[in-house]
C-alpha cells in the first residue's frame, strides 16, 4: 500500500469492495447476519477504521466456512449479534475512542495527582 492509498483511503474501499462481492455469494439469511455485524462493529474503530479489517476479514470468513457446511446462522453467531461483535472486538483488543479517551482521561488524571 503506498502513501497516496493510505491517504485517501482507496485501499480500505478496495478492500470493503470485495468484502462485499464475498458477501454476495452466501445466503439470505447469511447476508443479513453479516450487514448486522457491520453495522456493529464500527462502533469499535479508530479514526480510520483499519484496525477492523482484519476482523471484519475474520469474520466474513467464519460465515463461508459456516455457510459451505450448512450450519445456520444461529449455530455460529447465536441470537445476540451485537453481544457477539463485543466480545469478538474485546479479544482482538480494538478499543473504541470511547476506550481511548477514558485512557487518556485516567492518565491525566494520574499525572496531575502525581502518581
Amino acid at each position: 500500500m503506498n502513501f497516496w492509498e493510505r491517504i485517501t483511503g482507496n485501499d480500505m474501499t478496495k478492500e470493503m469492495k470485495s468484502f462485499e462481492s464475498r458477501t454476495n455469494k452466501l445466503p439470505a439469511d447469511y447476508q443479513a447476519a453479516w450487514e448486522e455485524i457491520d453495522a456493529n462493529l464500527w462502533h469499535y474503530s479508530n479514526f480510520s477504521g483499519r484496525n477492523l479489517m482484519p476482523i471484519l476479514d475474520g469474520v466474513l470468513g467464519l460465515l463461508e466456512e459456516s455457510a459451505t457446511e450448512g450450519q445456520s446462522v444461529q449455530d455460529v453467531l447465536g441470537d445476540d449479534i451485537e453481544g457477539f461483535c463485543s466480545a469478538l472486538v474485546g479479544e482482538e483488543g480494538a478499543k473504541s475512542f470511547r476506550d481511548k479517551w477514558r485512557e487518556q482521561l485516567n492518565n491525566n488524571i494520574a499525572k496531575k495527582l502525581g502518581k
